[in-house]
């Protein structure tokens, strides 16, 4: 990381410069004989009373003296992924969140309030895309009344680390005490290799619809009441996938939702006593199939930031990383 001109270590930022991504490099001599130099690189989102705030990709804030500073410089955007299909980040917000669609929304602005009587953050939380045209503080207070009188606590989603995501929007809520509870990685990659990839479908059933069986494999369902069917349900084309165990819970089932060329896979969940059987790659490729008769070409999936297993088998497939995402609970 180059900072020096004609040999020497340049700050070459300034206030004026929140908002931008920027590098930095920091001196830390607190630790004892010898100078540490640390370098940081993030979206700048506030620089105040002599405390920087970055963002870095991953979504964490990391917060820095300017005493520290000896350099730092504005630099390009995040680079283009090297592999997998384009997109932006509201294109991939707006099909996300048509595949997990409330029970009840409203609109603040342009941003959407959502609800399902607490059945998952996604379908409980804001989703802030678009002009907000209001105050900041106004909004949130609106937010908070909006769950409020719906017995649920209040959730922003926002998402970091691409062209146009929100970094700036998570140091303002963190500024007001919001607790970040959950993060995730939005991944993408190419629909067809999944479809090809080596796997056992014949054991595979594909249905419109959720059965009782399903919901028993499904972890996050609960008491399945109709807000349940209803998210699960929700989407453009909806598949479910599920691959017989030996009694009444299937060893295996997953769920795909077919949008334009895009092809979104979620719940895949497999018994812990029949994992490292390929049963979760099976049940993929064969919604992966299904997805391609329709038209789709690419594919997207969630995956929550410390599942190493779950994201070393979709790295395995060709998903890389396009963004990450956040909810942010009011304090």
């Amino acid at each position: 990381m180059e900072f020096t001109a004609g040999g020497r270590l340049e700050i070459r930022i300034t206030p004026d410069d929140v908002g931008k991504r920027v590098s930095v490099r920091t001196l830390d001599t607190a630790g004892g004989p010898g100078a540490k130099f640390t370098d940081t690189v993030g979206v700048l989102t506030s620089w105040t009373s002599g405390v920087l705030l970055i963002t870095r990709r991953t979504g964490e804030t990391v917060r820095i003296a300017e005493s520290s500073l000896v350099a730092g410089k504005v630099v390009p955007g995040a680079p283009a992924r090297r592999r997998g299909p384009a997109a932006s980040f509201e294109e991939l917000a707006r099909v996300t969140s048509r595949a997990w669609q409330p029970v009840e929304s409203e609109r603040l602005g342009d941003w959407e309030l959502r609800a399902a009587c607490g059945f998952t953050r996604r379908a409980n939380s804001v989703l802030p895309l678009g002009d907000l045209g209001m105050d900041l503080d106004a909004a949130l207070e609106r937010v908070r009344a909006w769950y409020g009188k719906r017995g649920l606590p209040a959730y922003v989603q926002t998402a970091t680390g691409a062209a146009g995501t929100q970094e700036e929007l998570c140091a303002e809520l963190e500024k007001r005490g919001w607790q970040r509870e959950v993060s995730a990685q939005v991944q993408v990659g190419g629909l067809a290799p999944i479809g090809d990839l080596d796997a056992d479908v014949t054991r595979v059933r594909l249905a419109r619809t959720v059965d009782a069986a399903w919901l028993r494999r499904y972890n996050r369902s609960g008491v399945a009441g109709p807000h349940v069917l209803q998210v699960l349900g929700s989407g453009p084309s909806v598949w479910f996938a599920s691959i017989p165990g030996t009694g009444e819970v299937p060893a295996a089932i997953g769920r795909c939702v077919v949008d334009g060329r895009w092809a979104g896979f979620m719940a895949v969940e497999v018994d812990p006593e029949n994992r490292r059987q390929g049963l979760a790659t099976a049940a993929m490729a064969a919604l992966a199939r299904r997805a391609l008769e329709e038209g789709a070409s690419a594919a997207w999936l969630q995956v929550e930031a410390d599942n190493e297993a779950a994201r070393a088998l979709y790295g395995a497939m060709g998903f890389t990383v396009h963004h990450h995402y956040h909810h942010f609970r009011a304090a």
